[in-house]
């Protein structure tokens, strides 16, 4: 298998730790392959590949979108670093309202698979970030739904204070008011 799996507090969300074969030239690590995926059990099937550049400070989410085209996430950097934020929003899930983050990096390899039902957001702690992700389903903005990054219920602890945000991000509803799963 050219990954490992490593499990996290929140049920169904995995860090994906790829093989990576270096030596004098560089490296070669393999992103995905369906028939891997297959295999341990996560979904194998992305339609949609995203990739977002953004500056140090800079806060993407949290976003995610709503049945019936909810989207599982595999997500990844490619050049610095993030630190990545899932959020459990399925409410008869064991781990509801809790959320867990780590920071992916081109040094660290590694890969976060964030399932449907979680709300998705992560911050560029390094001075550039690529950072990019495939989905399981199609974004549709209609079915678009997002958390206030800094929600008091949810107390995510992001590493930098006074993010940049977009307008849009500055204005999504706190966990309490927000459309949730189940």
């Amino acid at each position: 298998m050219p990954f490992s799996l490593e499990p996290t507090p929140l049920k169904d969300l995995v860090v994906v730790k790829p093989k990576v074969f270096g030596d004098q030239r560089g490296f070669f690590k393999e992103l995905f392959k369906a028939s891997d995926f297959e295999r341990v059990g996560l979904p194998a099937r992305f339609v949609q590949d995203n990739l977002s550049f953004s500056q140090k400070g800079v806060l993407r989410g949290l976003h995610y979108q709503l049945p019936p085209h909810a989207q599982g996430k595999l997500v990844g950097c490619l050049r610095g670093e993030i630190f990545d934020v899932a959020v459990d929003l399925r409410r008869s899930s064991p781990t509801f309202g809790r959320w867990f983050g780590l920071r992916l990096s081109e040094k660290n390899h590694l890969l976060l698979y964030i399932p449907e039902g979680f709300a998705h957001g992560f911050q560029v702690v390094s001075e550039e970030a690529l950072v990019f992700y495939k989905c399981t389903a199609e974004y549709a903005p209609d079915f678009e739904a997002g958390i206030i990054w800094d929600d008091p219920d949810l107390a995510i602890s992001w590493p930098l204070s006074e993010p940049v945000l977009s307008e849009r991000d500055k204005g999504w509803p706190s966990f309490k008011e927000a459309p949730l799963f189940d």
